[in-house]
């Protein structure tokens, strides 16, 4: 069993059904399933979900969507004080920008195994607490 982290970008295919990536992100859900992997992401991952369904207008959406995070073997990792020390360490790479530093800074929190992001430069980077930073073509499934 593994700690997996999903960046935002990972969601959002899975829940808008991506013509691109949609079907690689279930299939990556799917291997993690059969292996009882967890889920990790962050709240801040929640929270850019919810933009557009509040913009729209769309209850049902944020309903739905705050409820997918609320299943088992989901975890939402809060920015907390041990994230915050995480984060500042990983800000003094000026190329990491500060909400990929949360993301990465919450998975290192929780002691992931895996982070996988669809934004490949971010794969190059090693951040103490999470031992290895995929992107999305790469992740096993």
């Amino acid at each position: 069993m593994a700690r997996i982290f999903w960046d935002t970008n990972l969601f959002i295919y899975l829940f808008e059904n991506h013509a691109v990536f949609g079907d690689r992100v279930v299939k990556i859900r799917q291997a993690m399933l059969r292996r009882q992997d967890s889920l990790l992401t962050s709240a801040l991952t929640v929270g850019e979900i919810l933009v557009k369904p509040i913009q729209s207008n769309r209850q049902d959406l944020v309903s739905r969507y705050q409820d997918f995070f609320q299943r088992p073997g989901i975890s939402v990792i809060p920015f907390d004080m041990e994230a915050a020390s995480s984060f500042a360490a990983i800000r003094q790479d000026k190329r990491i920008r500060p909400p990929d530093a949360i993301q990465m800074a919450c998975a290192a929190a929780a002691g992931t195994d895996l982070f996988i992001t669809n934004d490949d430069r971010l794969s190059k980077f090693h951040v103490q607490g999470i031992h290895f930073i995929s992107g999305l073509d790469q992740a096993p499934i």
